[in-house]
């Protein structure tokens, strides 16, 4: 049987979001009893908690929302890349070593290990760095921190780069036990036809 690797956190009370957006909530409206024969819980979350895709809503006011995206670049042929301890941005250099011959899809790991609470000092791509991986034939990036920006950005370099080339991107990943190399990468969003982004169960299955 092919190895499953596990790329998604645990979302739960308590998981880190960006400072100010929802955190993750579990009410119960039904509970077990002699008159209710089931749990049902009411989930109050930010689609960006935990593994998630990020649609062009979220960084274009006209763009479309995670629902209505192909899941094409989801599935298939992936590559990881370390890059730990790159700094700021992950720089063309970092990734130099692994390019040949690249799948469609590249995970970047920046950290040795995944941090427990928010990041404010995260890794993200430099725009540059985007802009060649789609030059090479990717078309979907992903990384193990919360954003493939800095997390004071407000220009979004990394993000605009992604708009324009047509790439989808994966964001909080948990690459920490993931060797470098190929891999079949499994992490599809819900089909929320309103939404900017989606949480995803991200795995990588040995080829």
């Amino acid at each position: 049987m092919k190895r499953l690797w596990d790329l998604s956190p645990p979302v739960q009370p308590g998981s880190p979001v960006f400072p100010g957006d929802a955190a993750f909530e579990l009410r119960w409206g039904w509970t077990l009893s002699a008159d209710c024969p089931v749990n049902v819980g009411t989930i109050t979350m930010s689609p960006h908690t935990g593994a998630h895709a990020d649609a062009p809503l979220h960084y274009s006011a006209d763009g479309a929302a995670v629902g209505a995206l192909d899941l094409t670049p989801y599935l298939g042929r992936c590559r990881v890349i370390h890059a730990i301890g790159c700094g700021a941005l992950i720089e063309w250099h970092h990734l130099a070593h692994a390019l040949a011959d690249l799948p469609p899809r590249v995970l970047v790991r920046t950290y040795a290990k995944a941090p427990a609470g928010w990041d404010a000092a995260l890794a993200g791509y430099a725009p540059t760095t985007v802009e060649r991986l789609a030059d090479a034939g990717v078309q979907l990036i992903g990384i193990d921190t919360a954003s493939i920006d800095p997390a004071d950005s407000k220009a979004l370099p990394s993000h605009q780069v992604i708009r324009r080339r047509g790439l989808r991107v994966l964001e909080n990943l948990v690459l920490d036990e993931v060797p470098e190399g190929d891999y079949e990468l499994i992490a599809l969003p819900l089909k929320l036809m309103t939404a900017d982004a989606s949480p995803v169960r991200a795995v990588l299955r040995e080829l």
